[in-house]
């Protein structure tokens, strides 16, 4: 009998981050963290569940987005979707009325990609996998056929695709075997946020030393000399071979040569988050050299590719290199990224791209730039989707994850019944539990509490309750 679907539900569901200073950066003071989140149902009792991030105030207008994407879907057989992901995604994006309020950006993509990473979670518990291992375990054929090509096949054709895939297929059982042994590189951002005192970034910093992460990230942008002493009492704690009683990593190692890495092969980034124009990028990352960064994320406007390329030919010199990409609209965006030379790291996000298969486009095209992927995870929920992306790219796409770290921020995983975890390296485990799909389904208990503005604790709040902190 054919299953259909038959409705969808959404919620407004906002956490009070700004409580506690957490996803502060010179750009975003007071960030709420939020999603705007659907599940999907059928009449044979398989569901999706779907979300992307948002930061507070406007999460309703997305889910209000989502209602009318997801209305698109009731009735449809979701198998018909799933024989040819990439033209479901191709339909999801075809209604032309709400293709107009885009196209293909702002809040009816972010809505797309809710609606579509749903799709994506009911496929992968559909066929009893985690979505990585629904994807790898793809042919070529089946993962070309489930990626979004319109408008970038100026720079890669779907035969292109399938000839990278192909290549990529031995070894392919190998990788997927070292990459559950080891885990997946990563890097942290939760100690380095901008509205945290000195305190609290150096007790987290050494945390993260002794939890055997040696990839940092630390905000700046409001004060450069501010970020230049904060900078330097970081550098302090993780270049110091006293905070690594079991030995560090050698920094001429393959995957930390021209990162800048310290004498511990610590490595440093920093993160501006748009705030600067082109030429005050420039010059205030030039005064930040001293702190060695391996790259600045985010320097100036993230559709701004050209301006991108002009503060990377100028950073040059001082071996900083430019990364972006966690608010690049759509795929277009980061080919034109590609072709400008304007970055050294392609930053993903699992819920700013439209889903899944707008995901996959710009990994194969990362892979053929030879730009290592370092998706962004600094948000509820990110990382829970985000480890299965990576997954993908190195099993399937790039066959690479030497120098590519995924960023892991350590807030609200709580809420989520197939939570990411990390092991001892300080590195990701691979999700494994054949029935999480996307690993985004929300406990209903945290959406009751946190449900804007009907939640038990959004409730007490405005009745004058103390707030947690």
């Amino acid at each position: 009998m054919t299953t259909r679907i038959t409705h969808f539900e959404t919620h407004d569901i906002r956490f009070p981050t700004s409580l506690t200073g957490d996803g502060t950066d010179a750009m975003n003071t007071d960030c709420d963290y939020s999603s705007a989140y659907v599940t999907i149902y059928t009449d044979s009792g398989l569901i999706g569940h779907g979300m992307t991030f948002t930061i507070g105030r406007g999460t309703d207008i997305v889910c209000h987005a989502i209602r009318e994407l997801a209305g698109r879907l009731v009735g449809r057989d979701p198998e018909s979707f799933f024989e040819n992901m990439g033209k479901a995604w191709d339909w999801m994006c075809s209604d032309s009325q709400l293709r107009w309020i885009g196209p293909e950006k702002g809040v009816i993509h972010l809505a797309t990609a809710a609606v579509n990473n749903a799709l994506w979670d009911m496929f992968a518990r559909a066929r009893g996998k985690p979505l990585w291992k629904l994807i790898v375990d793809m042919t070529p054929e089946e993962l070309v056929n489930a990626t979004a090509f319109r408008y970038i096949t100026d720079v890669l054709t779907r035969e292109e695709a399938l000839a990278m895939l192909k290549a990529k297929e031995a070894g392919k059982r190998e990788r997927e075997a070292l990459v559950t042994k080891v885990g997946y590189p990563a890097y942290i951002t939760s100690a380095g946020w901008l509205g945290y005192s000195d305190e609290k970034v150096s007790r987290l910093t050494k945390e993260a030393l002794a939890s055997g992460f040696n990839h940092f990230k630390m905000k700046v942008g409001a004060d450069l000399k501010d970020d230049l002493r904060r900078g330097k009492m970081i550098r302090s704690i993780i270049d110091d071979p006293a905070n690594y009683p079991s030995g560090f990593k050698d920094p001429s190692s393959p995957e930390l040569v021209g990162k800048n890495a310290g004498p511990t092969g610590a490595v440093l980034m920093i993160d501006a988050n748009q705030v600067w124009d082109v030429p005050q990028a420039i010059e205030y990352v030039a005064g930040l050299a001293e702190i060695k960064p391996w790259f600045i994320e985010e320097p100036t406007a993230p559709d701004d590719a050209l301006g991108h390329a002009a503060i990377r030919r100028a950073l040059k010199p001082y071996g900083i290199g430019v990364a972006t990409g966690e608010h690049a609209h759509n795929r277009m965006v980061f080919k034109q990224l590609f072709q400008a030379e304007a970055i050294d790291v392609c930053q993903i996000d699992s819920c700013r791209l439209a889903g899944v298969s707008e995901v996959l486009s710009v990994l194969l095209m990362a892979t053929k730039f030879g730009i290592p992927v370092c998706p962004h995870a600094g948000g509820v929920g990110l990382c829970e989707y985000v480890i299965h992306l990576s997954v993908i790219d190195y099993i399937a796409i790039s066959g690479t994850m030497e120098r590519n770290v995924l960023e892991f921020a350590d807030h609200l995983h709580e809420h989520f019944p197939y939570r990411c975890t990390m092991n001892e390296r300080g590195r990701y485990n691979v999700p494994s539990n054949p029935k999480e799909g996307y690993s985004i389904e929300m406990y209903k208990e945290s959406i009751a509490e946190f449900e804007w503005p009907n939640g038990s604790y959004w409730v007490g709040a405005r009745g004058g309750k103390v707030l947690s902190t």
